[in-house]
C-alpha cells in the first residue's frame, strides 16, 4: 500500500516536468541578465506601499548625492505608467538612439545615465494602456537592452504598490543589492508599506531600510517645527518589523519646486535641513554596503 501511495501519477510528473522546465528557464534568464549587468556593482530599487509618499522624490535625489561623491550613477525608471525620472532631472525631447552596443540611455545631470518610458512616448499626456505582458517586456529591455556600461550605482524606481512591475524586476534581476522603502508618517501609508516589506522578505531579497518621507516642517521664519503627518511613524514600523531605519527628510517647499523645474534638490539646496537629509540616508545605505565606506 505504501508503494503504491509514493507512486507518481501521470498528473504528477507531468507537474514535475513544467516545474523543471520553470526552474531552468529562470536560472538561463538570471544567467543572461547578470552577463548584462556585470558592469554594475550595485542595484538599489525604490519601493513604496502607495502612491503620493514621495517614492520617485528620494530615488532622484538619492541617485544625485552619490553623484556628488564622484560615483557613477544611473536610474531605471520602471514605473511605466507614471514616469516622472526624466522631468525631475530636467532630460526633455531624449529620444533613445540602438547602436551595436545596445539601447542607449540619456545622460543627465552629474552623468547620471536615464532610462524611462517617458522617452518613447509622443507627449507628455500620451498614456500607456498596455497589458502586463506588454510592459514586463519592456521592463526586460530596459534591463538587458539598455548599454548601462561601467557605473557603481544602479537606481531602480518602481511603481508604487505590489503588482507585476515591483514583482517582475524583483524577479528578474539576479542580484539585488537591496531594496529601499519609502513611506511617510501616516497610519494609511504605514499600513501599505508593512506589506511591501513582507513581499521583499517573502522574496529572500535584503532590506537596506526605511526613509521616512515629508517628515515634519520646520518654519523658515521661526524655526519652529510642525509633524504635519504625524510622528516617528516609520521609526517604529522599522523596529516592529526589524528592519534598518535610514532617515527622515522633512518637508521643504524647494524639493516640489526643484523638481518641476527638473533640477535636482541636493544640488540647488546642498546646505538645507533637508538636503542633509538625503546625504544621511545616502552614508547608511553605503554603510551598509560598502565595506570600507568612511573607515
Amino acid at each position: 500500500m505504501a508503494e503504491k501511495e509514493n507512486e507518481e501519477t501521470p498528473e504528477m510528473d507531468a507537474k514535475n516536468q513544467m516545474e523543471a522546465q520553470f526552474k531552468a528557464q529562470i536560472e538561463a534568464e538570471h544567467k543572461y541578465i547578470s552577463e548584462k549587468m556585470k558592469e554594475i556593482n550595485h542595484v538599489i530599487v525604490i519601493l513604496s506601499g502607495k502612491g503620493g509618499v514621495g517614492k520617485t522624490t528620494v530615488a532622484i535625489n538619492l541617485a544625485t548625492a552619490l553623484g556628488l561623491n564622484g560615483l557613477r550613477v544611473g536610474v531605471l525608471d520602471a514605473d511605466i505608467h507614471g514616469p516622472n525620472t526624466s522631468k525631475m532631472l530636467g532630460i526633455k525631447n531624449f529620444l533613445p538612439s540602438v547602436t551595436e552596443s545596445g539601447i542607449m540611455p540619456a545622460i543627465g545631470p552629474l552623468n547620471i545615465k536615464v532610462m524611462s518610458m517617458a522617452f518613447l512616448l509622443p507627449s507628455v499626456d500620451t498614456p500607456v494602456i498596455w497589458r502586463g505582458p506588454l510592459k514586463m517586456g519592456a521592463i526586460k529591455q530596459f534591463i538587458t537592452d539598455v548599454n548601462w556600461g561601467e557605473l557603481d550605482y544602479l537606481i531602480v524606481d518602481l511603481p508604487p504598490g505590489t503588482g507585476d512591475e515591483a514583482l517582475t524586476i524583483l524577479q528578474l534581476i539576479p542580484k539585488i543589492t537591496g531594496v529601499v522603502i519609502v513611506t511617510t508618517p501616516q497610519d494609511v501609508a504605514l499600513a501599505s508599506v508593512r506589506k511591501s516589506i513582507n513581499m521583499v522578505k517573502e522574496m529572500h531579497i535584503p532590506i537596506l531600510g526605511i526613509v521616512e518621507n515629508m517628515s515634519g516642517f520646520v518654519c523658515p521664519e521661526c524655526g519652529h517645527e510642525v509633524n504635519i503627518f504625524g510622528e516617528g511613524g516609520a521609526k517604529k514600523a522599522a523596529t516592529d518589523m526589524e528592519i534598518t531605519f535610514l532617515g527622515n527628510i522633512p518637508i521643504d517647499a524647494n524639493i516640489t519646486q526643484d523638481s518641476d523645474k527638473g533640477l535636482p534638490f541636493v544640488v540647488q539646496h546642498m546646505k538645507t535641513k533637508a538636503a542633509e537629509a538625503f546625504t544621511a540616508v545616502v552614508d547608511n545605505i553605503r554603510k551598509q554596503i560598502e565595506p570600507h565606506y568612511k573607515e
